[in-house]
């Protein structure tokens, strides 16, 4: 199989970016590409064509070699629950719940020959597979483990690159050691070390370079500045840790930074509008006084929901609503805000039944069985007739009781709802805001509210400008990175 491997010396090297501007550049070049990831550990998903679930990153991935997700690009994807526990989706599906210290013993096998399958599946229709590892290769606690980095390296007889972040300083070391930990065979398949986020002058990194070169005998095809575009992380700490990127804009929008907060991607669209200032806000903090308030999906809604309660959160969410805020809440946090979510089966780990928020007349059930799907639909607030786009990913099933009391979002009223006041809106639909006209539609009811000018809504949606921004990303790769030794 032709192919090409990724890998980094740590985690939030840039294995992510590197391998998704690379889809990008060997797309323009006339390949044909995929992206591939053998194991993920993420909250942010994506739901395929098939209803299928995948990291969301392999999604972007797909996008920028331009070609549709497909669960085989990431065939093992594990969702954290807390406890050391987690979500293990093989192939799209939820297949199960492991603790850490069995996950070895009864997914390791099944997940390595799925692996395989998804490669083969793959390699017939595609010209190279671009490969991402995950965390470092030289875990030599976890190596007997790995369904991600060298294992499939070896298996592919894939040309590695490796990537380190000098941004966080022990650059060098970091590559060293990592090349010293690698058995002969894995360190054989390095042939390239990529220097990522770099902020300095060229001049002064140069001898290390050489020293680097000459030391290990891998020659650096790439140093790659620091790139400051919005793309998703694999997780939040990237996204929270994340400097400032534009001035304060008109709204100001307050997103609950939960524990277990999923799929924060729904919020990309909203950071880059250049009017709107997205803040993260912890259950801790003080709400303060936005324009609204998004409660975003979570991977364990009571345990999320308790602790908006226990921290005061939730008491001030209702004050803010009574004093005339607005409120929007996706996936989880659209379940919160109803009456009550059970869990009987306790799939959740919180077995029992527990008050929510109290803002729409909902009650939701946590079930087994998850909701995976895209979906398309007509909006019927807070203008009609606009179409848009999502997906859903749900444990659990909400039933309106009281339907006289709300307005439907879309013209399926099972997937949003507004209270009579406007004040309280709620979504199962993943992905709203990628819809360009609906989202300045929401908004232009907030500028109203502060008696601001409204903004156009004949936009496109967010993947257009998503699709400028990797080529951005590509353009900005590729004057610093050179692929030719591998790709010969």
């Amino acid at each position: 199989m032709k192919s090409l491997m990724v890998v980094g010396t740590t985690s939030h090297a840039g294995k992510s970016i590197l391998t998704t501007a690379i889809c990008r550049l060997m797309t323009r070049q006339g390949w044909r590409v995929t992206p591939f990831k053998g194991q993920n550990m993420a909250l942010n998903s994506y739901v395929t064509d098939s209803g299928g679930e995948i990291g969301y990153a392999q999604a972007v991935q797909a996008w920028a070699a331009g070609v549709a997700p497909a669960v085989e690009m990431n065939p093992i994807l594990l969702k954290p629950q807390g406890n050391m526990t987690s979500q293990v989706i093989l192939k799209g599906k939820a297949v199960g719940q492991v603790q850490a210290s069995d996950y070895y013993e009864r997914y390791f096998d099944l997940g390595w020959q799925t692996i395989q399958e998804c490669l083969s599946q793959l390699s017939s229709e595609f010209d190279t597979i671009v490969c991402e590892g995950a965390g470092s290769p030289a875990e030599i606690n976890l190596k007997h483990r790995d369904l991600t980095n060298m294992r499939i390296a070896r298996y592919l007889k894939a040309p590695t690159l490796l990537v380190v972040d000098i941004d966080r300083g022990g650059a060098f070391a970091h590559v060293v050691g990592t090349l010293q930990l690698l058995e002969p065979e894995e360190r054989a398949l390095i042939r390239g070390i990529v220097i990522n986020k770099f902020r300095g002058q060229r001049s002064i990194l140069q001898p290390g370079i050489t020293w680097l070169e000459e030391h290990t005998g891998i020659p650096v095809l790439g140093v790659i500045p620091w790139v400051d575009e919005v793309f998703p992380a694999e997780d939040s700490l990237s996204l929270f840790d994340a400097p400032a990127r534009k001035a304060e804009g008109d709204l100001t929008i307050g997103v609950i930074r939960l524990p277990r907060i999923s799929n924060f991607t729904d919020f990309d669209p909203l950071e880059a509008e250049p009017s709107v200032t997205v803040k993260y806000i912890r259950p801790n903090q003080s709400l303060g006084h936005p324009d609204a308030v998004v409660i975003p999906g979570s991977k364990t809604t009571i345990a999320d929901l308790l602790t908006l309660q226990k921290t005061g959160m939730a008491q001030a969410l209702q004050n803010y609503v009574d004093a005339g805020g607005t409120v929007l809440g996706i996936c989880g946090g659209f379940q919160m805000l109803g009456q009550t979510v059970a869990d009987p089966e306790g799939v959740e780990g919180l077995e029992g039944r527990y008050e929510g928020l109290g803002m729409l007349p909902l009650k939701t059930v946590i079930t087994r069985q998850k909701v995976a799907r895209q979906r398309t639909v007509s909006s019927s607030y807070p203008q009609a007739g606009l179409p848009v786009s999502g997906y859903e990913i749900h444990q659990g099933r909400s039933q309106n009781m009281n339907p006289d009391e709300t307005k439907p979002l879309f013209d399926d009223a099972g997937i949003g709802l507004v209270d009579k006041f406007d004040g309280v809106w709620g979504t199962y639909l993943h992905g709203i805001f990628d819809n360009g006209p609906w989202r300045r539609a929401w908004l232009n009811r907030l500028r109203q509210q502060r008696g601001l000018k409204a903004l156009p809504t004949g936009i496109p949606n967010y993947r257009e400008q998503r699709d400028m921004l990797l080529d951005t990303l590509a353009d900005t790769v590729g004057e610093y990175l050179n692929l030719n030794p591998l790709l010969s």
